[in-house]
């Protein structure tokens, strides 16, 4: 049985682009386009999150020991960049097929209207059977703008795109219940429903080149499978594994999708880092926003208004341990809200439609 998907967002890992030494792998990377060639070929729309600047820039200067990281990391993301995508236009032009560059900060998924400007982008790329390349905009990207990684970029950009799968590809077959080194840890095929604790058994260990280890990865694949978006985790470095994976022919962690949610949920969904407000709201408004009916926040259930906060802007709830539950949108700014604090009879200040609910 194939997985039949029209839009795909693809993501290749550092360690899958790289060699040992650093330097990027040419003949991987020309590999993995040929199959995308072919994916394209079948009618499916591929959108490429593809890391590997910096070991681009790795290959053309050597940077002196006594520049920071950060600063380092600047300047051979910004050399490497052009490499990295001049190798994919060189890649993709055989095949007569256009590729384009699209650098993000977590910056441009704040403001919705940003957000949309660039969906639109996004979308008529796609229109115009162009393949996006995204990367994370490291010239400009210093620590806490930082995405956690690409995993957490491209659950961004299939949640946006409203694309069906997302294929992590990394140097390892998937998810294990160990160490994949120790023959005793056996590869999980399949994760379905939220409630698995990953950081109990998969090693926090990340890849030599890249940011994201393991537990981001799984962690991102249930937030975005929550979405109503199929996660396949599966292994860069075999051959033929993008069209092994959606044939379902090569061994590797899915993460089953839930009902496809609303197009503002998805957005809310990773918008975490976004958030401006915090109000703390009481244990009946957290038992009634956890349960199955459709239900928004409103003041009676408020206990205090702990950061301001504009109308339109999104905010976290908190319970009265101080956890995160939520995200949502504010009808109103944190004066009137807190002047409403605890009344019946008002307006909600998040409206169900605009409240996304975390795991």
């Amino acid at each position: 049985m194939s997985f039949k998907y029209r839009r795909i967002v693809v993501k290749i890992g550092s360690n899958v682009l790289t060699q040992p030494n650093g330097l990027p792998d040419q003949h991987r990377i020309a590999q993995l386009v040929e199959q995308i060639v072919d994916i394209k070929k079948q009618g499916i729309e591929v959108i490429l999150v593809s890391s590997g600047a910096v070991a681009a820039g790795r290959s053309l200067i050597t940077v002196s020991d006594k520049y920071d990281a950060i600063a380092a990391r600047q300047l051979l993301a910004s050399i490497g960049q052009v490499k990295l995508i001049n190798n994919y236009a060189q890649l993709f032009e055989k095949h007569n097929i256009l590729c384009s560059q699209v650098l993000v900060t977590t910056e441009d998924f704040k403001g919705r209207q940003h957000y949309l400007n660039m969906k639109n982008c996004l979308e008529i790329l796609l229109q115009h059977q162009v393949v996006p390349i995204v990367n994370e905009n490291d010239v400009v990207s210093v620590t806490e703008l930082m995405f956690t990684d690409n995993d957490e970029l491209a659950g961004l950009i299939a949640s946006m795109l409203n694309a069906q799968a997302m294929i992590i590809l990394t140097n390892v077959d998937g998810i294990y219940t160990g160490n994949p080194n120790d023959k005793d840890s056996e590869l999980i095929e399949e994760v379905g429903g939220a409630g698995v604790n990953f950081a109990s058994f998969v090693t926090s260990g990340k890849s030599q080149f890249g940011r994201g280890g393991m537990i981001t990865k799984s962690h991102m694949a249930q937030k975005t499978a929550k979405l109503g978006i199929a996660v396949h985790i599966a292994n860069g470095t075999r051959e033929n594994i993008l069209i092994d994976v959606l044939n379902n022919k090569a061994a590797h962690t899915r993460f089953i999708p839930d009902k496809t949610a609303s197009g503002k949920k998805k957005w809310l969904a990773h918008s975490e880092k976004s958030a401006t407000g915090i109000v703390q709201i009481n244990n009946g408004a957290k038992v009634a926003l956890a349960s199955n009916k459709a239900t928004s926040l409103l003041p009676v259930g408020m206990v205090d208004v702990l950061a301001d906060f504009k109308k339109g802007e999104i905010i976290k709830l908190i319970d009265e341990q101080e956890n995160v539950i939520a995200l949502g949108i504010a009808e109103y700014g944190a004066d009137k809200a807190k002047e409403s604090i605890g009344q019946k009879n008002q307006k909600p200040l998040v409206h169900y439609d605009y409240l996304y609910l975390l795991s």
